[in-house]
């Protein structure tokens, strides 16, 4: 979603013939972080988004590019159903484990509108590095080095927003992926209930629309308040699932 609006996440798109192909493949530039795609579990960096007309097609550039390998770690995002048996059957086969995690999509077709106002002693701010290791200990997928590097760059390249407490510490934050989906939120859990998460991604998602990007999320299908907090601002469930599917050398 961003190569075609100043590619700030830094990735490449791959095809397997042009101008008729049948797969397309994004990543990112291997020359940008070339230190972290030396490390063979780094799935975060190792992050490809697919689609593909025919199974086929998928199979053959899984297996005849490095994007998957017997040593090293790999994340595949996608929305085609099958998605994730076809690449369980090509990383298997390569001697790596899998795991798959499936989310909920929803789009705002408008600019999406926060329902509530801002509580006294909070301001709104982007996301700054000094944050990054709150961030990194509150996500589910964190909590490690390669994490915080992969969050960094985010915060870094791409928008973000966040409420801050009269102490400048975050309570509430909203930032992009590098595929332009909203898919890193948390609000801490002494400010939870008070309505705060629908807040910082109005405003990001606001930001985003006049940018020209589409705007949209991803939650996981258990997570009923942040799903509550993107319909109430406009967001509207799509059909279809959206999988992350993470392959680590066994």
């Amino acid at each position: 979603m961003t190569v075609a609006r100043g590619n700030p996440a830094s990735h490449e798109v791959l095809v397997d013939s042009w101008p008729h192909f049948s797969i397309v493949l994004t990543r990112l530039r291997p020359e940008v972080l070339p230190q972290a795609h030396k490390d063979p579990r780094d799935y975060y960096t190792n992050q490809l988004s697919v689609f593909y007309r025919d199974k086929g097609a998928l199979q053959a550039l899984l297996q005849g590019t490095e994007a998957v390998t017997q040593g090293r770690a790999f994340q595949i995002l996608g929305m085609q159903d099958g998605l994730d048996e076809d690449v369980q059957e090509v990383a298997s086969a390569k001697g790596l484990k899998v795991e798959t995690i499936r989310y909920l999509v929803l789009m705002s077709p408008e600019p999406p509108q926060p329902r509530r106002q801002m509580p006294p002693g909070l301001r709104l701010a982007p996301v700054s590095p000094s944050h990054i290791p709150l961030l990194n200990a509150t996500w589910a997928l964190g909590g490690n080095a390669r994490s915080r590097a992969f969050l960094l760059g985010l915060v870094q390249t791409l928008p973000s927003a966040c409420l801050l407490d009269q102490r400048g510490r975050p309570v509430s934050w909203s930032l992009l992926d590098g595929q332009g989906c909203l898919r890193h939120g948390y609000t801490v859990p002494a400010w939870r209930g008070r309505g705060l998460t629908g807040i910082p991604l109005a405003v990001l998602g606001r930001d985003l629309h006049a940018r020209g990007f589409p705007v949209y999320g991803a939650v996981l299908p258990h997570n009923k308040a942040s799903l509550r907090a993107l319909q109430a601002i406009g967001f509207v469930l799509q059909p279809g699932t959206f999988y992350m599917i993470l392959g680590t050398p066994k």
